[in-house]
């Protein structure tokens, strides 16, 4: 995935307008839908987000922490080798998103790129792997710089996606 610097014009555009405080509000409400629909629309070829800020979406389908159903959420994915890495800010918000305590109950889960579709265990990351992480993804999106700002004092939690092995347990 391109950085912001090495991103075409447009995307650099809509990433730097995505990355404000007011917009951020309103994608908080309408990216999720939105990407849904384009996703269906395009029978699983991209997302409104991917097309409009050239930025890679990946289909993240966790297990409820509390209901045990499958939910399937549209996040922004930061490409790291094998691994997937994800970022928990919520748009800036001062709480985590619910795909995150999914996650924290159940690190099983699956994901779903144009192309490619695998199973995966998720760790959460700490200290100098989480900065890395959360550094690569400011990279990609300049929203990640201006969300710790916003959460209120909450810290945004970054997860690595592993590809699942036939050793992992479930």
């Amino acid at each position: 995935m391109e950085s912001y610097r090495q991103s075409r014009p447009f995307h650099r555009l809509m990433r730097k307008m995505a990355a404000t405080r007011l917009m951020a509000r309103i994608y908080a409400v309408i990216q999720t839908p939105l990407d849904r629909l384009v996703y269906r629309l395009t029978r699983g070829s991209t997302t409104a987000s991917s097309w409009l800020g050239g930025v890679e979406i990946t289909m993240l389908t966790t297990t409820g922490a509390k209901t045990g159903s499958t939910r399937t959420s549209p996040v922004l994915c930061i490409p790291d080798g094998r691994n997937t890495i994800l970022i928990a800010s919520n748009y800036g918000r001062p709480h985590n998103p619910s795909w995150y305590y999914n996650l924290r109950a159940h690190p099983y889960a699956s994901i779903v790129t144009p192309g490619t579709s695998r199973e995966v265990v998720a760790e959460e990351l700490s200290g100098g792997d989480r900065e890395r992480a959360y550094r690569r993804g400011e990279e990609i999106y300049p929203g990640f710089t201006n969300y710790p700002r916003w959460t209120a004092g909450r810290r945004i939690p970054v997860f690595r996606l592993k590809p699942r092995g036939a050793g992992d347990a479930l």
